[in-house]
């Protein structure tokens, strides 16, 4: 399956997940392309968009394979195996830049709004498509912290062996696409994967929440 773009993976997501729309819900998303694909979600539903941000740790010499990663409260996953072979100092210096970095964009992107309690709610986690996991995984750790009635996880794609894994850490995981074989990047199920703006987050979230408060 090849989608057009997040606006259009959102809207599909949305008709999956319609049964939500009379329930007490929020969305939250994983900025930045997340948003894009959260705020369908959210307008069809007619519910609230928040944030939950969680970094990616990279390894030291290949930074785009991640290792790890942290939310903006300090919540952590990491691959121990690989973690176990860097420098311990490094490690640790580099989970603090990354949730401080997680705080600084939670400032940028929502200013100082509060965020939204998810204790007795059904949580809707939403990115723009998973690979490893490992951050989706450390935001869904951040999210049972706040005591939710539910954690729905909800991505247009993801591979196999992610989604066997992470479906058993949420109470229900809803996806557009399990392709197996996985193609190695989630840019390769979409026709349009640009880069989603700062501007842009801040944007949507105020109207979405304008909208439906």
């Amino acid at each position: 399956m090849i989608l057009r773009d997040r606006v259009e993976a959102g809207q599909k997501l949305a008709q999956k997940l319609m049964a939500y729309r009379d329930v007490q819900a929020v969305v939250y998303a994983l900025p930045r392309g997340g948003v894009v694909v959260g705020a369908q979600i959210a307008s069809a539903l007619q519910k609230p968009l928040d944030l939950v941000i969680a970094r990616k740790v990279g390894h030291p010499h290949e930074p785009e394979f991640g290792i790890a990663a942290v939310t903006e409260n300090g919540y952590l996953v990491k691959n121990g195996r690989v973690v176990a072979t860097v420098d311990p100092g490094w490690f640790a210096e580099e989970v603090e830049r990354q949730r401080n970095e997680a705080k600084r964009r939670r400032e940028l992107y929502l200013a100082d709004r509060k965020p939204i309690p998810a204790e007795g709610q059904v949580a809707i986690l939403v990115d723009d498509g998973i690979a490893t996991g490992l951050t989706v995984e450390a935001a869904v750790v951040e999210l049972k912290e706040r005591r939710p009635k539910k954690i729905v996880l909800a991505v247009p794609v993801l591979p196999r062996d992610t989604a066997r894994r992470l479906a058993a850490e949420v109470d229900e995981l809803v996806a557009l696409s399990i392709p197996e074989p996985f193609l190695g990047a989630i840019s390769a199920y979409y026709l349009d994967f640009a880069q989603t703006s700062d501007e842009e987050v801040v944007q949507i979230l105020r109207e979405v929440n304008r909208q439906n408060g």
